[in-house]
C-alpha cells in the first residue's frame, strides 16, 4: 500500500461529503500519485470546474479552469467508471508536443494521469477525478488501486446530490410554508406539537389562540380541544380526513376571529434525535381578517353584494352580532337585521359563524 491511510479508513472518508478535501490526499497517496482532483468538465464547451484537489498549484488549477480544460485530452470521454491514462486517449507523442503538457503538465512536474468518468446525472457536465502521476506514467498498479475506490466515490457523489436534491426541496418548501400568514402546525396523535412555521410561532409566542402545554398544543375552546384530540388520536380511522372538510371556528381573549382546519398526513418525521415520530396531521389556524379595500370588494364581486350588504357582512365578521353591528354601522337593529338576511340569501349560508367561515377564504395567504 502506497499511502498510510488504510482503506475502510479512506472508503469511510469518501462517503462523507464534509471529508471530501482529505478523501482527495487519501485517494492520491493511496494510488501512489503526486496530485489529485475532482472536477467537473462540460463536455460541450470543454471548461473545466475543479471542486476539490491536492497537490497542485492553486495558479494551475485557475489556469485549468480558464484556459487549460479545452486543450487536455479528455476531449472524448472515456465510458463512466472506465480508468484511463494519457495514451489510452490520444497518440502520447502528439500530446508532449501539446499546449497542455507543455504550459500545465511539464511545469508541475507531471507526465500522466489515470482518469474516471465517477458520475453522469448531468450527461454534459459529468464529474470526473484524476491523478496526477508525477515523472512516471501511470502503471497497471496505479489503475488497480484507484479500481478500488472509483465504486465507493461513484456511489458517494450519487448519495451527496439525491440528500442535496431532498434538501433543496425541503428548504423551498419550508421558505413557502414561512410566507404564509396561516399558522400551520404539525401534530401527532396525542396533538403533541412536531413543528410549526413562522406564523405558527408568532401564534404560539402570544400564548392566546393556540398555546403549547407540555409540548401539545391546546386552544382556548374546550369545544375545539375535544374536536382535536378526537379527530388526531383517531385518524388511522379515518376521523380526521372525515373532519378535515369542516371549519372549527376560534377566537382570541379580546375577541379576534380565527378559523382552524385539520389536514391529515401520512408521512412520518424525524426529530434531532433521530426518534420516529408520526405526524398525524396538520392544524391550519388563520385570523379572519378583511382588511384591505381589494378584499371587500372581492366579496362584493363575488356575492354580488350592495355597499350596505358588504358593510353589515364585514362588520358581521370583525364585531359581531346585530348589537354591535348596528352599533358599529350606527344604523338601527332591524335594518342590520334585513341587510343580513340578503347576505345570508346571496351567500348561501344562514349562521353568522358560516359567514365568519367564509370570510377566511378571501384573506390574502401571503405575508406582506
Amino acid at each position: 500500500m502506497h499511502g498510510s491511510q488504510k482503506l475502510p479508513d479512506l472508503v469511510e472518508s469518501i462517503y462523507d461529503p464534509s471529508l471530501w478535501n482529505n478523501a482527495v490526499a487519501g485517494i492520491r497517496d493511496f494510488v501512489g500519485g503526486q496530485a489529485c482532483g475532482l472536477f467537473s468538465k462540460d463536455s460541450i464547451s470543454k471548461s473545466g470546474v475543479t471542486h476539490y484537489y491536492c497537490g497542485a498549484d492553486p495558479h494551475y488549477i485557475q489556469l485549468y479552469a480558464e484556459t487549460h480544460s479545452k486543450f487536455d485530452p479528455l476531449t472524448v470521454l472515456p465510458p463512466h467508471g472506465k480508468i484511463v491514462s494519457i495514451p489510452d486517449l490520444v497518440n502520447f507523442e502528439e500530446y508532449r508536443r501539446g499546449r497542455f503538457y507543455q504550459e500545465w503538465m511539464q511545469p508541475q512536474g507531471c507526465s500522466d494521469a489515470a482518469n474516471v468518468v465517477l458520475e453522469m446525472s448531468n450527461a454534459n457536465c459529468p464529474v470526473m477525478m484524476t491523478v496526477l502521476s508525477g515523472r512516471r506514467m501511470v502503471d497497471r498498479g496505479m489503475k488497480q488501486r484507484l479500481s478500488l475506490l472509483v465504486p465507493h466515490a461513484s456511489r458517494a457523489l450519487l448519495i451527496n446530490r439525491a440528500m442535496t436534491a431532498q434538501l433543496t426541496l425541503a428548504t423551498a418548501l419550508a421558505d413557502v410554508l414561512d410566507s404564509l400568514t396561516v399558522g400551520i402546525f404539525l401534530l401527532d396523535g396525542l396533538c403533541r406539537l412536531v413543528h410549526a412555521n413562522s406564523a405558527g410561532q408568532v401564534l404560539l409566542a402570544a400564548d392566546d389562540v393556540v398555546r403549547s402545554v407540555a409540548g401539545q398544543l391546546v386552544t382556548g375552546s374546550a369545544e375545539a380541544n375535544q374536536t382535536l384530540r378526537k379527530a388526531f388520536a383517531d385518524h388511522r380511522d379515518g376521523a380526521m380526513l372525515a373532519a378535515s372538510g369542516h371549519a372549527i371556528p376560534l377566537s382570541s381573549a379580546t375577541g379576534e376571529r380565527y378559523v382552524a382546519h385539520m389536514l391529515p398526513l401520512s408521512s412520518l418525521l424525524r426529530n434531532g434525535s433521530e426518534r420516529v415520530v408520526d405526524a398525524a396531521g396538520a392544524l391550519l389556524v388563520r385570523k379572519v381578517s378583511l382588511g384591505g379595500q381589494s378584499c371587500g370588494e372581492l366579496i362584493a364581486r363575488t356575492f354580488e353584494l350592495t355597499p350596505a350588504e358588504l358593510r353589515v357582512f364585514l362588520s358581521i365578521v370583525e364585531v359581531g352580532g346585530i348589537p354591535e353591528t348596528a352599533a358599529a354601522l350606527a344604523i338601527a337593529e332591524t335594518t342590520a337585521k334585513t341587510h343580513l338576511h340578503r347576505v345570508f340569501a346571496k351567500t348561501g349560508v344562514s349562521r353568522q359563524a358560516d359567514l365568519v367561515k367564509l370570510a377566511a377564504g378571501f384573506a390574502n395567504p401571503l405575508v406582506h
